[in-house]
Formats: structure tokens, sequence, C-alpha cells
């Protein structure tokens, strides 16, 4: 195998040029998403330094579910203009489940600020891995594309009792007029270092070291990389994107800080009473003997607390009113907060008093900051989504990759591989009314303000090659003038007779 590498993180590589803090921002940005956060340590009333669980409130995960679920859904319909490319590339992407796994994914991207897909062969079909924001690499790239990477993948085993870290790269590299893969494994006994490279037959017996593609056709690298709208303001020369965290960390923290100092105080607050220590003066219950001292109350609960002193003590409520308006209006700022830093309407997360909840006619109407991100995102995405595509496409081309040496798609079938006609039509539910929409496209119709062609693409997901032909098919089917005079004509005796 030559020389072996020894690598304590994948940044190491020399031919990775990215800063670890970026691999360090991604870390940290998914432990949020996890809710992942230490306990909580605070001194009892003898002193004593104890700890116990963080009462969070896990908005990372709600904001990044909830703008994935609006900006891309399995309602979306993608079509072609060319029905033999469009055949296959949709047969594909049903095939790997596309549209769940999209939108579930672009949920953990919206987080870290991108995601990657790699469409690869297995037993003979096309499929698609998902690739989180840190297992992705760039080699080589600028802040608007990225055209090398290293993709990494983790594994665990047992040997000999003890847990074995595997890690495999898989570098996509152009050389001159090849696309060349090379991978490489590693491995380790500690799960914070890469390790070792070893032989890739020790894991993987089925996976060449070094796989050589005739690039002279490919316009486009064998992945697709989503990356969240705007700058890196953490990284500025990096081409990878921010997510939502890393701009609100500090606002996610002080919402959190509050909902648990809100629930530590509902937990001390509990209903307290203050009794003498006589009142709590029990004998255990005995067969047959009468007890001096019996309880007068239920003794299943904790209200009651034994004050140790003078036998006259008055019995004392000590429960302390919790202070639910504070810390509701305090929640309710720092969710304002956050809805704004990431791009979302007010009341997306918290309730208005005087607004109540928007409606969807209301975020439209109102040209709201949620509608106006999503427009955003659904750009990249349409983008990304057009790369994959690009990338089967390719892969489809090289016989080399399946068993009975022969593509599934010829790369002289496609006009320009760089232009594939795509059109997706994404479901604005959320926003639009459908109906409505129809019904007054229809009217702008039979004004003459919108052209036939325009609402079928608009109203059915049709492409335009579709649309095309539906209105060629309408124009068939209907009578002509002439025809229907004549058809007129004889029914009312017209025509040449005796």
């Amino acid at each position: 195998m030559g020389t072996r590498k020894s690598l304590s993180k994948i940044t190491d590589d020399s031919r990775i040029d990215m800063d670890v803090n970026e691999y360090i921002r991604i870390d940290r940005d998914f432990k949020y998403y996890a809710n992942n956060y230490p306990k909580k340590q605070y001194i009892d009333a003898e002193g004593a330094r104890r700890e116990r669980a963080y009462n969070t409130i896990n908005i990372a995960k709600r904001a990044s579910k909830r703008i994935a679920s609006i900006v891309f859904n399995e309602q979306c319909k993608i079509s072609f203009e060319d029905k033999t490319l469009g055949d296959f590339l949709n047969q594909v992407l049903d095939d790997n489940d596309f549209k769940n796994q999209f939108e579930e994914n672009l949920e953990k991207g919206i987080v870290a600020g991108g995601f990657a897909m790699r469409p690869y062969v297995s037993n003979g079909k096309i499929k698609i891995a998902w690739i989180r924001a840190d297992q992705f690499y760039p080699l080589r790239s600028n802040t608007n594309s990225i055209s090398e990477a290293a993709i990494a993948s983790r594994s665990t085993t047992t040997e000999n009792n003890e847990n074995v870290y595997y890690t495999l790269l898989e570098f996509h590299e152009w050389k001159q007029d090849n696309y060349v893969i090379t991978n490489e494994l590693y491995r380790s006994t500690e799960p914070s270092i890469i390790g070792m490279q070893v032989d890739l037959a020790d894991l993987y017996p089925d996976i060449e070291p070094v796989i050589i593609i005739n690039g002279a056709k490919m316009v486009h690298p064998l992945f697709s990389y989503f990356r969240m709208p705007g700058a890196n303001n953490i990284s500025l020369e990096s081409p990878l994107g921010v997510g939502i965290v890393d701009n609100t960390k500090h606002t996610i923290d002080d919402l959190n800080l509050t909902h648990d100092s809100f629930m530590w105080e509902i937990r001390n607050g509990k209903r307290t009473i203050a009794v003498p220590e006589s009142m709590l003066k029990f004998d255990p219950p005995q067969k047959g003997v009468k007890r001096a001292h019996r309880p007068m109350f239920d003794t299943d609960t904790d209200v009651y607390v034994q004050m140790m002193g003078e036998s006259d003590i008055q019995i004392k409520d000590l429960t302390s009113s919790i202070r639910v308006q504070e810390f509701t209006d305090s929640m309710n700022a720092f969710l304002r907060e956050f809805e704004s830093d990431i791009g979302m309407a007010p009341g997306t997360f918290s309730y208005d008093s005087k607004t109540g909840f928007q409606t969807a006619t209301q975020v439209v109407s109102e040209n709201s900051m949620t509608y106006q991100t999503r427009s955003s995102i659904l750009t990249n995405v349409t983008a990304c989504i057009e790369d994959l595509c690009e990338a089967i496409l390719e892969l489809a081309s090289v016989p080399e990759f399946f068993t009975d040496g022969v593509a599934q798609f010829s790369l002289d079938n496609v006009e320009n591989l760089n232009d594939l006609g795509m059109s997706i039509k994404y479901d604005d539910g959320v926003f639009v009314d459908k109906d409505k929409r129809m019904d007054e496209d229809l009217k702008n119709v039979v004004a003459g303000t919108l052209s036939k062609l325009t609402y079928l693409q608009r109203n059915y997901g049709m492409s335009e090659k579709d649309a095309k032909a539906e209105l060629q098919r309408i124009q068939d089917e209907t009578p002509q003038a002439d025809t229907i005079a004549g058809n007129e004509s004889s029914m009312f005796g017209g025509g040449d007779g005796d």
C-alpha cells in the first residue's frame, strides 16, 4: 500500500484545506440539535455541591423541523422537459424515497449549515448516500462552489473485547482529464482519533482503493452540496454554510436558562406547610395495641415539614407563589428574538396577544420574513437537486460501475448536462390558498392576461413540454367551427337537396 499515514483529525490530511474550527462549530451545532447539555450544578441548603438535569427546551430541533417542513415536503413535483431523461431520474429518486429523505436531511442541514448527497451503485442499482455536515470536507473550492471533497464514514467494531473505530475517507478529485476517487481506511482504538491507515480490504474487500473515470464529458463532481443561504460570517473564507444555531447560540442559552429557572421554581414552589415536631410524631401500628400517637391527616404526602424548636410553634404555610407571568413574558421575549434571528415571522414559536397566530394569507400579504426565508432556501434547494441529478446521470453513464458492464444511461442523450430542463413545483399550501389561486389564475386566462401554458405549469406542476402537449391534445379534441356549423345545418335540414 505504500507509506502508511496517521491522522489525529481528518483536517490533518494535507489535501483538506479547511479550518478545524469549522468542524468544532458544526459539532457544537449538533449538540444543540440533540439537546445535549451538561448537568446543572448548585449548592444545597447544607452547603454541599450537587448537580441535576438541565431542564431545557429543544428549540433548535423544533425550529429546524418547522423550517424544513415549510420549505420542502413530499408534495413537491419534479419534472423534466425530456420524457426519457425524466422517467429515468424520477425512477432513481423514487427508488431512494428521495422526497422524505431530503426533508429529513434538510432539517439537519438547516441546523449545521449544509449537507451533501452522493450517488453510488449497489447491486446494480443507483443509490443515494446522505452526508452530514460533519462528514463533508472540501478540498478545493471557492465560496460559491465545491468541486473536490473528502467524505468520511465512521464505523465501530469489537475486536478482542475492545471497541475499534474505523474511518473510511473517500476523496473526490479532478486530475487532468480524469475524475479520481481514492478510498482510504484508518483504524483507531480511541474514539477521538482517526488513527493509522490500514489496508482497505480489512473492512471493505469489495471497494477499490482507486477509481479513475474519464472526465471528458463530466461537468459536475459525483456529489451535490446543499448550503444554507447567506454569508458564512463565522469563517469568511469557508465555502460551508452556517446554520440557525451559529448566530443564535446566546439567545438559545438565554431561552434555556429561563425555562430551566421556571421549572426549578415550580419544583421548589410546591405546597409546603411547617408544623410543630409533635404533630409528626407517630407510633407504628401494632396488632392489638392502641397507639398513643396517631396521624390526623393523610401521611402519603410531603406537604408537611417538621419544625424543630418550642412546642408553641404555630402551623404556617410556607408555600411561595410562582412567577408565571414574569417567566412567560421572558420566554416570549427570547422566542421573538430567536424568530427574528433565524428569519421567521413573529408568532411562529410564540403567541402574540394582539395579532394571535398568523394565517397563510397573512404570511403572503404581509411579505413576511418566513416567506422570504423560504424563498432563499428554495433557490439553493433547487440548485442542489439539479446538481444531484447531473451526478446521477454521470454515474449512470459509466459501465464499469455496473456488474453487467452496461451503462444505464448515455450522456449522448443529453443536449446540455448543465441544463437538464428541470422544473420543480413546491407545495405552497402553507402560504397560498390553492383553490383561490387557481380561481384567480383562471380569471386572468379568460381576461387574456395569463397564458394557458403558464396556468398549467403553475397550477398543475407541468413542465413546459408537458403543458404544450396537453394544450395540443385539448386543441385536437375541440370541434372545429366549420364542423359545428355543418352539423347544425344537417340538424335543421340545411345543405343541398331536391
